[in-house]
């Protein structure tokens, strides 16, 4: 019987820990499912927590470099907790869930195609990775959004939401108007029906 297993990817300068709460949340509703919140694998360099790349002199013309250099390490982390958990993702079912940053490499895991994947839930995120794309599989995709976000504008997920539905995957949106960059209750009652439908 193969597992089910949701891996959270928290923002920049924050950490694993602060994702718990999420999964807490959605552990009551979704049973039987294996729930990781682990810290990036950089130290922050704004101050404090972790952080999957740097925002230092960061632009959008360099973004995608900084995406593709961090993989290896992305790579390495998904690796290690495959195999501390005994999680094989070509037979068990693996859902990854990002915020900000842990969005963008939560997307990148999607179009760079090194692991199967259930599912991906990208809030407050942008499609930043280099191309070209990869596919293997039609994923089914939820991205979403606030539209008064300042630091990420919302016009980045509709731009992800048309690459990948051009890519073949399955794309839902969900778009709230007075919502920043954070997740809402109704982004977490979303995501928790998508991660449902994910392991039916």
């Amino acid at each position: 019987m193969s597992k089910k297993v949701v891996i959270l990817l928290h923002g920049v300068g924050s950490q694993g820990a602060d994702m718990a709460p999420l999964a807490s949340q959605w552990q009551q509703q979704i049973k039987d499912v294996l729930w990781l919140t682990p810290n990036a694998p950089f130290y922050s360099d704004m101050g404090s927590g972790y952080q999957w790349f740097s925002l230092q002199g960061i632009t959008n013309a360099n973004r995608p470099e900084r995406i593709q250099n961090a993989r290896a390490a992305f790579d390495e982390l998904l690796a290690n907790l495959f195999n501390q958990y005994d999680i094989a993702p070509q037979h068990d079912r693996v859902v990854l869930i990002g915020f900000s940053q842990g969005a963008m490499m939560s997307l990148d895991a999607l179009v760079s195609a090194h692991w199967p994947l259930a599912g991906v839930v990208a809030f407050s995120g942008r499609l930043a990775s280099p191309t070209p794309y990869q596919v293997k599989q039609a994923v089914p995709v939820l991205l979403v959004h606030g539209l008064s976000d300042p630091v990420v504008p919302h016009t980045e997920s509709a731009a992800a939401a048309t690459a990948l539905s051009e890519l073949g995957h399955q794309v839902s949106t969900q778009f709230e108007p007075e919502l920043i960059h954070s997740i809402s209750p109704q982004g977490v009652a979303t995501a928790s029906e998508f991660l449902a439908q994910r392991f039916r």
